[in-house]
């Protein structure tokens, strides 16, 4: 990769993923990969901003109030290399995919999961759906995650959903990011919208995962799927409450 230009075009600065292991029905799964990073080229950090700073919350994280003192697990989120995956820009856009390789009724039934997942987590943080994938920040497919395989090239097992982001220059030489969210064909059922839900949870900021299972954003898929719970909510506003290089010149 040669050296970055001026220029204000997409720059891929590195990739980084979360991953969520494979579906098991009947029992708890443990997830092998918190937090995978994938850096494409590591001295490109060097052209990152180094001061970081808080924004303002959301209207609807500053509303947002515990009174049942359920506590989070904000202990468990992992910082990136420009700080946390904050938005400063609202609405954040959605694009989801309509699958061209199933039939019409299951690729609706589909798209409709995933719409849901979208509906539940605006409730915290302004989302909107568009049309099309080149202004959006999140894009979600109904696609296979790559198999993991450890160094030796072994495949390690199958994933149900994938969560990577890239960083780069918008055009007002902001530094932005973009999210990218695979859910596997394997998913049926509940356990669409359920992936959905929790792959959101990551592209919206919580880059890490819960070890308590009545949580969304828990490490494994269970037999049943668990809503946003009062603890996400926290743990998100609390996200929101840290300092990022994101969204700065």
């Amino acid at each position: 990769m040669g050296k970055i230009t001026q220029n204000r075009r997409l720059i891929a600065v590195l990739t980084l993923a979360i991953t969520t292991g494979l579906l098991v029905i009947f029992m708890n799964f443990p997830v092998n990969a918190v937090v995978g990073e994938q850096e494409r080229n590591f001295q490109l950090l060097t052209s990152l901003p180094i001061i970081q700073k808080n924004h303002p919350l959301p209207p609807t994280l500053a509303q947002w109030q515990d009174k049942t003192k359920s506590g989070d697990y904000f202990d468990q989120i992992k910082p990136t290399k420009v700080g946390y995956l904050i938005w400063s820009n609202f609405p954040v856009k959605v694009k989801i995919e309509t699958p061209t390789n199933i039939n019409e009724k299951q690729s609706q039934v589909w798209v409709n999961s995933v719409l849901k997942a979208v509906q539940e987590w605006s409730i915290y943080l302004p989302l909107q759906v568009v049309e099309k994938s080149a202004i959006a920040d999140i894009i979600i497919f109904r696609k296979a995650p790559p198999l993991q395989r450890e160094p030796n090239g072994k495949i390690l097992r199958a994933r149900s959903a994938l969560t990577t982001y890239d960083l780069y220059n918008n055009e007002n030489n902001i530094l932005s990011h973009r999210f990218t969210i695979l859910l596997s064909p394997t998913q049926i059922g509940d356990y669409v919208l359920s992936a959905a839900r929790h792959e959101l949870g990551h592209a919206l900021g919580i880059w890490g995962h819960s070890l308590l299972e009545t949580d969304t954003m828990y490490f494994s898929q269970v037999r049943k799927p668990p809503f946003i719970s009062v603890r996400d909510v926290n743990t998100l506003k609390k996200v929101y409450e840290q300092s990022t290089s994101l969204g700065q010149n």
